[in-house]
């Protein structure tokens, strides 16, 4: 059964097929940017290009949509590397991407809201900012952007102690 593609995925892949062995290096003019990212993830996902050392290049299935006999033959190095790229693709999405919910800043701002608060040497230890970085978090981002009551404290000998007191 043979693959419907678009003009310009046809464009494209002729054109590697013909020119390139199988490496997509060419894209027709209109087709930049986000749009060229669009239709490599497209001939991804259909399974007619694959990437290899940060290049892409046209698989069987690629070559049959075409109609075309594959004109190299594969070797088992390649295949190796697609598949510790697929395995790094793989591993790379599983990592958690910080969110606003479990950055830095939101670290301070639980800590601060705390019974207990939280002095600067504790903010410092738990995040790894210096003191000054601190400082500048609570006077910019928590009460100016955030609008939270910062107050602070010292007991006698004791370190600054800051909280966030809830308004009411």
């Amino acid at each position: 059964m043979k693959l419907q593609l678009s003009p310009s995925q046809q464009l494209i892949l002729s054109h590697a097929a013909q020119n390139t062995e199988g490496k997509l290096v060419w894209f027709p003019d209109n087709i930049k940017g986000g749009a060229r990212i669009k239709v490599l993830d497209s001939l991804f996902k259909r399974g007619l290009v694959t990437p290899l050392n940060n290049d892409w290049f046209i698989t069987a299935a690629g070559y049959e949509a075409l109609g075309m006999p594959r004109l190299t033959p594969i070797t088992v190095a390649a295949l190796d590397a697609v598949i510790a790229n697929a395995e790094a693709t793989q591993h790379r999405a599983t990592k958690m991407p910080r969110t606003r919910a479990n950055s830095k800043q939101a670290t301070v701002i639980s800590m601060l809201k705390r019974p207990e608060g939280a002095t600067i040497a504790q903010i410092g230890a738990t995040t790894g900012w210096q003191a000054h970085t601190i400082r500048g978090c609570m006077a910019g981002l928590i009460k100016k952007k955030l609008g939270l009551n910062v107050t602070s404290s010292k007991d006698e000998g004791g370190d600054r102690t800051y909280r966030i007191v809830e308004q009411v």
